[in-house]
Parts: C-alpha cells; sequence; structure tokens
C-alpha cells in the first residue's frame, strides 16, 4: 500500500481527483453499507439526494489526494494551497499566546490543514490509531513533519496536546470523530443524537484561542483554499454545552460545501458498551 501510494504521489492533483472521483463512485455502487450510511446520513441532514453521486466523487478524490499530500515533501505540499481566508484570525489568536485549538471536520481536505500550519510552526495533531498496519505506516509516514507532532487518542496524547496548549502552541483534531465509550455523550447533529466527544469542548476550557478549519478542495485539481474562522458565538457554558455547541459550528461549516462532507461516515454509530441514545 505505500508503494501504490508513493507512484500515486508522482500524479499531478488534477488526475489524481479525476481518479479519485470515478473511484469513489464505483465505490457507492459497490459497498451497500457505504451507499446506505451516505444516503441516510443526507437525508438527515435535510440534503436534496441529488447530491449522492457528487459526495461519493469528492470522497473518493479525499482517498487518493492523501498520496499527493502525504508522500511528497513539505515543500511540495503547501504549495497545493491556493488561497487562504481567515487568517487574520490565526494571527490574532497567536498574538494572544495562549495557544490555538483547531476544530477540524471531516469536510473538504482535512489533511491539507495541519500541514500547511505545521510551516508556521508547532502543532500537535490527535490522531486514533488504526487496526491495520499497513495504515499505522501510512499515517506515521505521511504526517511526519518537523513541527507536526501526533498525539495518540489516549491519556498520554490529552496529556500532549494540555502541554502544548500551555506552551502557547497549535492542536488540531477531528471534533466531528465517533469517540470511545466514556469518552464522550449523546448530542444533537443535524437533528439526531451523534455519540460527540467531549475532548474538543475541554480543551476550549483552558483560554486557548478556539478556531474552525477545514480546506476547500477547488474544481479542475487546482489545489486548496484553507478556511479559518471564528466560532458564530463564543464557545461558552459547561463542557456538555460547549460539545453542543461544537456540532452546531460543523453543522454550519458543512452547509458551505455540503458535497465536501464525509456522509459516508458512521456517525450515529453506538459504540461498543456505550448506552444507548436518548429516545428521540
Amino acid at each position: 500500500m505505500v508503494f501504490i501510494f508513493r507512484l500515486l504521489s508522482l500524479l499531478p492533483l488534477r488526475l489524481l481527483h479525476a481518479l479519485g472521483s470515478g473511484l469513489g463512485r464505483l465505490t457507492y455502487w459497490l459497498s451497500p453499507t457505504y451507499r446506505r450510511h451516505l444516503q441516510e446520513n443526507i437525508a438527515q441532514a435535510g440534503l436534496p439526494s441529488t447530491l449522492r453521486g457528487r459526495v461519493a466523487a469528492e470522497t473518493g478524490k479525499q482517498m487518493v489526494e492523501l498520496a499527493r499530500i502525504w508522500m511528497r515533501p513539505l515543500e511540495e505540499a503547501i504549495p497545493l494551497v491556493a488561497e487562504v481566508v481567515g487568517w487574520e484570525h490565526v494571527e490574532a489568536a497567536q498574538q494572544a499566546g495562549k495557544g490555538i485549538v483547531f476544530l477540524t471536520p471531516h469536510l473538504g481536505c482535512f489533511e491539507i490543514t495541519a500541514q500547511y500550519l505545521s510551516s508556521f510552526g508547532d502543532i500537535t495533531v490527535l490522531y486514533r490509531a488504526p487496526k491495520s498496519a499497513v495504515a499505522q505506516e501510512l499515517i506515521l509516514t505521511g504526517r511526519k513533519r518537523a513541527q507536526l507532532h501526533l498525539a495518540p487518542a489516549d491519556l498520554s496524547g490529552v496529556r500532549a496536546l494540555i502541554k502544548a496548549l500551555k506552551k502557547g502552541q497549535m492542536v488540531g483534531m477531528l471534533p466531528d470523530q465517533a469517540p470511545k465509550t466514556g469518552e464522550g455523550v449523546w448530542l444533537k447533529f443535524f437533528g439526531r443524537y451523534a455519540y460527540t466527544m467531549t475532548l474538543a469542548a475541554r480543551l476550549t476550557e483552558t483560554g486557548a484561542a478556539s478556531l474552525l478549519t477545514w480546506g476547500e478542495r477547488l474544481p479542475g485539481g487546482r489545489g486548496y483554499r484553507v478556511h479559518f474562522e471564528l466560532p458564530q458565538k463564543p464557545l461558552a457554558g459547561s463542557t456538555v454545552e460547549r460539545a453542543q455547541q461544537i456540532n452546531g459550528e460543523i453543522e454550519t461549516l458543512i452547509r458551505q460545501c455540503p458535497t465536501q462532507y464525509l456522509w459516508g461516515y458512521n456517525r450515529y454509530k453506538r459504540p461498543t458498551g456505550a448506552e444507548p441514545a436518548p429516545v428521540e
């Protein structure tokens, strides 16, 4: 798999996206489970079913574009960022000197954001180790950058994130990733209860600045437009209240570009051993 990714990394982004688009649509028709999740999640969000094909195509692009981002030097990955929107929010947060929590949902090319930020300073990113040893090797190889540090999704990783914030550094995570049992609470996401991580909300209680970021995939393989946005309202209240607010913020981001969200992800699954979701 690593060898295949290295070969794919030699292709220009335009060709990779064309290949990914076809693979994504093919996967949609060949995988009943993936197709069901995608259809159900789009419907739950109140979006038209006509988006299904474009969503599948964008998801395919997301899979193959990793080869170009992970397997090439940082000096070649960064120029893929064609435009940046909202950088002034990052500068303002840096001037405060209390660290920055970047909340990056499964929207667009979420891998490019941490890579881009690492060119400006140290950033520690939370990740959950996959079951596959091959996938683990890919992740460690692809995300290994001088100023990009990986924190495992366990107690040691949480300590690493807090330590980075105390130093005034940046941290990043996927706040819409389904957590393990005991690491989340049932909260509404597009009107349905989803088991939601509380760690992201807890980090926003440290006094660090909170910013939302995502990498919009531009058409024709022209690269990415990286967005940095302030929450619509400052995150406040209890941990649970903040976590619910983060879900709402993610919904707002997704509606900006619904075709590039990872709708096939089983966001509403019940983790093994977790209490059932509240009755609607």
